[in-house]
């Protein structure tokens, strides 16, 4: 019972926080076809259903405050991977919508359909949540980057023309030490905050050439026959050049420095390495060596990807992109302010007056200390969760919030200030890491906006 008083407490804050920042015609965060605040169960589909689709749909089939009751995706494996997910679980078959590339359409027209999860490609990403804003459904998008300024300013435009609330769905944010440092952040046992870093450091050339297909031969990126990420994903790194996935990165670092709510970042510089990773990899790896196919292709992203932030608060931030060679997995956080530093990769930190002079400390003993409430109240409902328990919170706050109609923790403003970070890169690499400044996607409002997020 203390965990569901705490739970509401922070969405109908949330609500009275997102409904004074608005515009006028926003003031709610409740779709305009809603006859209700609040709803004990919602129905939900889902759009996509490949491995995180499937991921999601595993914890909406475990709960019963909502309903999966359509589904939607072109490919035949993932469709029967995911109706044996289902019928194991003895759940009702939802409506499936096959029908080629635009049957989502139908799908987020669907008037019993209360909120949807996108968790298809990137490309489809912006399409399909502005579509399902403009049909007045609670919004969930999955992380991506961006692919131009104008795609961001598309979904801010709608979420204002429609009041439609948007979820960006950055699992990161609900990752157990993360919180817990967010938790120390607004304790101030940091001091002020000087210097952060976040990014993703994983070594992908496994999955960028899992089903050994030359990616330009491997099919449309949406629904196309067989599940091979390989199919689309492999793609951007040919033809881009930037922090192609920075959100598991920025999204907890802007929590931490209050960005859209009190602070926004104002400009970016990046700058990019030469690209040998991936030709390395299929020399070294496939059938054929240096007579593959793939290994004529020259790829045009840096086997790593350096972006700095400036923030309006002075604070400056360090993305990294590196997924092109071999190397373990890591976010590589970092958060150092003046009385003190975290940093993730050694599982250290050091407090001035509490740590031992010049020296580190396990940090497990201060995450134990301040474990954040969400963890400390729902780690048995985690167990079992992807990506070690935070989808479960992730699911969870996005449910709560669909069920309440209120602006959720993570929205359409935070959506598109962290997916531009990926377009602003590769103009900035592009220009010789000239500087690239960000949109104020709020329109001044983050000077007045509140952080509610995990109080």
């Amino acid at each position: 019972m203390e965990n569901q008083f705490n739970r509401r407490k922070f969405l109908q804050t949330s609500a009275l926080a997102g409904a004074s920042a608005a515009l006028p015609n926003i003031a709610s965060a409740t779709s305009p076809k809603s006859k209700t605040p609040f709803r004990s169960t919602i129905n939900i589909g889902v759009i996509g259903t490949g491995l995180r689709g499937q991921n999601h749909i595993n914890l909406i089939l475990k709960r019963t405050d909502c309903q999966l009751i359509a589904i939607c995706d072109i490919d035949d494996e993932m469709l029967r991977r995911t109706k044996k997910m289902i019928t194991e679980a003895g759940a009702k078959m939802p409506k499936i919508y096959k029908a080629g590339e635009k049957d989502y359409l139908n799908l987020v027209q669907d008037e019993s359909v209360d909120a949807i999860i996108i968790a298809t490609p990137w490309r489809w990403h912006t399409e399909m949540a502005v579509a399902a804003m403009q049909a007045g459904k609670y919004v969930g998008m999955e992380v991506c980057g961006g692919f131009s300024m104008d795609e961001c300013w598309q979904l801010v435009n709608t979420h204002e023309a429609t009041g439609t609330p948007l979820f960006f769905l950055e699992n990161v944010c609900y990752r157990r030490d993360v919180m817990a440092i967010l938790n120390m952040v607004r304790k101030g046992l940091f001091g002020e905050l000087i210097h952060l870093e976040g990014g993703y450091q994983h070594d992908l050339r496994g999955v960028k050439f899992n089903d050994g297909i030359t990616p330009y031969n491997s099919g449309a990126e949406f629904g196309e026959k067989g599940f091979s990420e390989a199919r689309w994903r492999t793609r951007h790194s040919i033809h881009r050049n930037g922090d192609l996935y920075p959100t598991h990165g920025i999204g907890p670092v802007a929590q931490y420095c209050n960005i859209n709510r009190g602070n926004r970042f104002l400009y970016l510089t990046s700058m990019a390495s030469k690209a040998r990773g991936l030709h390395n990899y299929i020399v070294d790896h496939e059938k054929g060596g240096a007579d593959h196919p793939n290994a004529k292709i020259e790829f045009q992203l840096g086997d790593k990807v350096t972006t700095l932030i400036k923030c309006s608060n002075g604070e400056t931030i360090s993305l990294h992109h590196d997924t092109n060679l071999p190397r373990p997995y890591s976010l590589g956080f970092r958060v150092q302010g003046t009385k003190g530093i975290w940093m993730a990769v050694n599982k250290s930190l050091h407090l001035e007056g509490t740590s031992p002079a010049h020296r580190w400390e396990d940090a497990q003993t201060y995450l134990d200390q301040y474990d954040h409430a969400y963890w400390k109240a729902g780690a048995n409902k985690a167990t079992g969760a992807g990506h070690g328990g935070m989808d479960y919170f992730l699911m969870d706050d996005f449910i709560n919030c669909a069920k309440e109609k209120v602006a959720p923790p993570f929205d359409v403003y935070d959506a598109a200030t962290w997916l531009a970070i990926t377009p602003l890169s590769e103009q900035s690499i592009a220009m010789g890491g000239q500087p690239m400044p960000f949109p104020d996607f709020t329109r001044g409002r983050w000077m007045h906006r509140k952080n509610t997020f995990a109080l």
